[in-house]
């Protein structure tokens, strides 16, 4: 395993493979906290911890003890619990250390488990056979793109605020023509890679 392989994970699951933007999962947070950039953030942080560590607790679930013992038709069971277990986690450190940024990101953060961007992240690992590092680094750098697309739509949606919009396209109409025209953006790096 070389770092330049390394370095090809991290930007394609960044820019090239994002999972909102690309590959479409994650949508319901994507649109549902990102009115404004404070929760956006807070949101991104929750999602980088959740997929990070989810993609290291499922590929030591899987490796020792679902592959050991010849269990593997219980994957989707066994990392479903996993993530939960990691939600209920973040959620309780939030409302702990941030009432605020709790009472703010409301039903999206313990739907957090239920986002197909943290269950996509920890099965495409195991369909990739990545190796425990290329998983860790995958499931960052998906999280980190998930992030980066959810702050920049945060960011145009409070500056879409201001502007003068057709009664017609107002709320959510503009929103998805938005990310719509975000989406098409990042297929500009298709190439890159």
């Amino acid at each position: 395993m070389s770092s330049s392989n390394l370095v090809v994970i991290f930007l394609s699951a960044i820019l090239i493979n994002n999972f909102v933007l690309s590959r479409f999962l994650g949508i319901c947070p994507f649109l549902g906290i990102s009115n404004k950039i404070e929760t956006a953030v807070g949101m991104s942080l929750a999602v980088i911890f959740v997929m990070t560590v989810a993609s290291l607790a499922t590929w030591v679930v899987q490796t020792y003890v679902l592959d050991l013992f010849g269990l593997g038709y219980l994957r989707t069971i066994a990392f479903i619990l996993v993530i939960a277990v990691l939600v209920q986690f973040v959620e309780m450190v939030i409302q702990k250390s941030s009432p605020t940024l709790y009472q703010a990101l409301g039903v999206y953060l313990p739907l957090i488990t239920t986002n197909c961007a943290v269950m996509g992240v920890t099965l495409i690992n195991m369909n990739e056979g990545y190796t425990l590092v290329q998983s860790l680094v995958n499931g960052f750098a998906a999280a980190v793109g998930f992030g980066l697309a959810i702050v920049i739509f945060a960011g145009i949606r409070e500056r879409l605020e201001l502007a003068d919009i057709p009664e017609a396209l107002q709320g959510f109409p503009i929103a998805l023509i938005t990310a719509g025209l975000l989406s098409i953006s990042f297929f500009g790096f298709q190439g890159l890679l």
